[in-house]
């Protein structure tokens, strides 16, 4: 633990600027986008000159640019997101209680993907060559190749539409008054299939990877010596191979966990889950910019506290990380 900590006080200074960069960007890309929220309110129920000229002034959209931008900043250093326009109350209070659902969304689909994918992985890359080694490199490369939301809604027709094993969207039967493990369980039965959909596509990456580092480690000088020493191929698998191949797919879990948030978008969208992927496209709908930037703030800080956990186990896992970081 002492080793890594060089390692964690680097990536913490480097998270401050990543963010700022990201917040700025962010915020000029949105502003660069045509429409704002007054332009969507006053569609959806209409209005007059004189009440879009109200609206304006009361979300501060009739500031300059720099203003806006300058405000947002200083409201941001009292942990302050600002008010939602769509729904009228503090962004910070929406974000709290739609984050919970996508990191457990996102918490389940990458356990089952990484999990599964490793173990597969390793199954298959025991025997490089064999029957189950080619069978599961095909069936991970057709899976891979298979878009998220269109298996979503596979999966919808199959357990849910026709042979109605589970609930079709939703993370919970509404009005159903559960509590305790009876509303866990709920829960948990809602959310087989998005995790499902959302972990199947990288199951099949890790697979892959896992099988490709495991082929690679068997030509390995290590590996040979461990043969000559007369250790059994079990005990070379999991003690040697295994864990050699294990690093890349660490480094790809880091990798992956932006792309799976982006994913969890999709994935809200097709079954109806109120996480955070589902705000966000209800904040794009109603031009709600401080709103998004809220997501996109939150989301940045989520993918940077799973990377920094990623490092710590890549330093674990590979003693030279951490004292590389050291020497430095």
């Amino acid at each position: 633990m002492t080793r890594a900590l060089p390692l964690l006080r680097r990536r913490l200074v480097g998270s401050i600027f990543v963010l700022l960069i990201v917040i700025i960007g962010s915020f000029l890309l949105l502003e660069a986008a045509p429409g704002d929220a007054v332009d969507a309110y006053i569609v959806s129920t209409g209005g007059d000159a004189g009440m879009i000229e109200l609206l304006r002034h009361r979300w501060g959209l009739d500031q300059s640019e720099l203003t806006r931008l300058a405000n947002y900043l200083w409201a941001l250093l009292h942990l302050d997101l600002g008010q939602s326009v769509t729904f009228s109350r503090p962004i910070r209070d929406i974000i709290l209680e739609r984050l919970p659902t996508t990191l457990i969304l996102m918490g389940s689909a990458t356990a089952l993907s990484f999990g599964l994918g490793s173990a597969l992985g390793i199954y298959a890359g025991a025997r490089p060559g064999s029957v189950r080694d080619r069978f599961l490199s095909i069936g991970s490369l057709a899976l891979y190749a298979v878009p998220g939301f269109w298996l979503g809604l596979v999966l919808i027709v199959v357990f849910a539409v026709d042979l109605r094993w589970l609930p079709i969207g939703g993370i919970e039967t509404i009005a159903s008054a559960k509590t305790g493990l009876p509303r866990a369980a709920d829960i948990a039965t809602h959310l087989v299939l998005p995790v499902s959909a959302l972990g199947f596509i990288y199951l099949a990456l890790y697979l892959r990877m896992m099988r490709a580092g495991m082929a690679e480690a068997w030509r390995q000088e290590f590996v040979l010596a461990a043969r000559a020493r007369g250790l059994t191929r079990r005990r070379i698998v999991f003690a040697h191979v295994a864990r050699n191949a294990l690093l890349p797919l660490v480094t790809m879990l880091g990798l992956q966990s932006a792309q799976m948030l982006g994913g969890s978008v999709v994935i809200e969208s097709v079954f109806a889950v109120p996480g955070l992927g589902r705000l966000a496209q209800e904040a794009v709908a109603g031009r709600d910019t401080p709103l998004l930037l809220g997501i996109i703030l939150v989301s940045a800080v989520l993918v940077i506290a799973i990377n920094l956990l990623v490092d710590l186990a890549y330093a674990f896992l590979d003693p030279r990380v951490g004292a590389g970081e050291a020497s430095a």
